[in-house]
């Protein structure tokens, strides 16, 4: 299975920080965000990356390479100024992909979610990760149940930014920037769409308080 890292997005939200720094190279622990998941990935047999990039993308490309330091194989996906939001830089980035189900991890999450457990031939046109809804985002997004996810239920979750999409997902959409929300929407009214729980560390690293706080936990080993 081939995975994509999301990271071309400015981060309005970490600014000063992402004003000369893309935010996948921002640092928790004294390792890149995105250097995290290149390591996940390769230890998970995922060795085929591609990875999207936008404001200060040269940044990104200079630090990683073709991913040989990292044991994976990355090639890139360039934007216009501006990118083209999450379901719009997938769509654009499908020729990279392939033919076969994908893996889509945000690269502004630091998780220690076991990659390898993702299913490489989803129940539906997607898989998705859900987590328990952080302080900022208490409403969540998504319900589970029985394994499906859906628009609403008796509990919300939030959605990790970790999901497994078949092409077939964005079968209709455009070029052009779009987001990805409406798009899985659509496929759970279709009963479209799988999904687990995990319980485990997660946090998206939002904010320069958020970056702050996520860092002294891992320093102090928490």
């Amino acid at each position: 299975m081939k995975a994509m890292l999301l990271a071309a997005g400015r981060g309005e939200r970490m600014r000063p920080l992402t004003d000369d720094t893309p935010k996948p190279l921002l640092r928790i622990g004294g390792q890149t965000l995105i250097e995290r998941h290149l390591h996940a990935l390769a230890q998970a047999g995922i060795r085929e990356l591609v990875i999207n990039h936008a404001h200060l993308g040269e940044q990104l490309v200079a630090a990683i390479g073709n991913g040989s330091a990292y044991g994976v194989e990355v090639v890139y996906s360039p934007e216009p100024p501006g990118a083209l939001e999450t379901g719009g830089g997938i769509f654009h980035a499908l020729a990279l992909l392939g033919a076969a189900p994908f893996l889509v991890v945000n690269a502004d999450i630091w998780t220690n979610f076991p990659f390898a457990t993702l299913p490489a031939q989803p129940d539906g046109l997607a898989h998705l990760v859900l987590v328990d809804n952080p302080e900022h985002h208490f409403a969540g997004d998504f319900s589970l149940t029985d394994n499906r996810v859906s628009r609403r239920g008796p509990v919300m979750l939030t959605f990790g930014g970790i999901g497994v999409y078949r092409p077939e997902l964005f079968a209709g959409c455009h070029p052009g920037p779009f987001p990805l929300a409406p798009v899985l929407r659509q496929a759970m009214d279709a009963e479209q769409v799988s999904g687990e729980y995990y319980p485990g560390t997660w946090f998206d690293i939002g904010t320069p308080q958020r970056l702050e706080a996520v860092n002294r936990r891992v320093i102090n080993g928490q």
